[in-house]
């Protein structure tokens, strides 16, 4: 299922206090669909879902899906390591309206290929929505083969997958080895380009809060047969994508949000703000941008 090629995948705002801000949240989705998103992904990692609520999360889609009111699709993180847990989640998300479901890989508890193909088919047997696998060991430890996912591919609702190991050759494989409905996101920013050279659909990315538009225009460019010139604008936003993972991730995109006007607030323990000098590398990348 095809969901766009440039999807952000949302920070979550929040006011001074560390809840959720709903008005800049809603100030922030019409910046988002106005510069480049085709689509929301929404209480994921950049949404800092690990420190969310179950609650809140619901309140969350349920806004979303209020404010983008069917423009793009929207797709809610409801991954775990527990797949009873990830079930009871995705069905609260199903009845806010949400378009399809994110499942990130169990961590911690590191099951091994059938275990993990397991959960995700259970998981998809117990909901109606599309479903979306992410594939990132960095923060999972466990990694789906390519051979698992093409397996889980013939699963009718799992549709997607997000792939974030930072291996081409792989992805080349599960493109191989998957239909033509089956769709791939890479999850890294700086793979967006080559990635989509060798047949991904395109990017769930982080840097697309504040070069969404460039990032279009990249791909458009591709499409367009002008390769090097697609090339020659990868080149000069890399230094945006490698700046918005230089601490962890979402401070310094929220920093580059509030840079060019949109205050998204601060992280929830334990991520902290940025320091003086890791503020100073998010300003020299934007300067450089401008």
């Amino acid at each position: 299922m095809n969901f766009g090629k440039v999807l952000t995948a949302m920070v979550t705002p929040f006011d001074r206090h560390g809840e959720i801000d709903f008005e800049k949240t809603s100030e922030l989705i019409e910046y988002l669909l106005a510069n480049g998103s085709d689509g929301l992904v929404v209480a994921g990692t950049t949404g800092e879902s690990p420190t969310l609520t179950a609650d809140e999360k619901v309140e969350l889609w349920q806004h979303v899906t209020k404010v983008v009111a069917g423009r793009v699709p929207v797709i809610a993180g409801t991954g775990s390591n527990s797949t009873e847990a990830s079930i009871k989640l995705s069905k609260r998300a199903e009845s806010t309206g949400v378009d399809a479901l994110m499942l990130v890989a169990p961590y911690y508890n590191k099951p091994n290929q059938k275990g993990l193909f397991e959960h995700f088919k259970t998981v998809a047997g117990a909901v109606n929505s599309p479903v979306m696998i992410y594939n990132v060991p960095g923060r999972s430890v466990v990694r789906l083969l390519p051979e698992t996912i093409m397996e889980l591919s013939e699963i009718e609702n799992i549709v997607s997958l997000k792939e974030a190991t930072g291996d081409l050759d792989g992805m080349a494989h599960i493109r191989s080895g998957t239909g033509d409905d089956f769709t791939i996101y890479s999850g890294d920013d700086n793979l967006m380009l080559p990635a989509y050279a060798i047949g991904a659909d395109g990017i769930i990315s982080v840097s697309s809060h504040v070069i969404g538009k460039e990032m279009q225009e990249m791909l458009t460019l591709f499409d367009q047969g002008k390769g090097k010139e697609a090339g020659k604008l990868h080149r000069k936003l890399l230094s945006v994508f490698n700046g918005m993972f230089s601490a962890p991730s979402p401070a310094p995109v929220k920093e580059a949000l509030r840079m060019k006007g949109l205050d998204t607030g601060g992280v929830r323990l334990p991520l902290v703000p940025l320091t003086k000098s890791e503020q100073q590398v998010i300003s020299e990348c934007m300067q450089r941008l401008n």
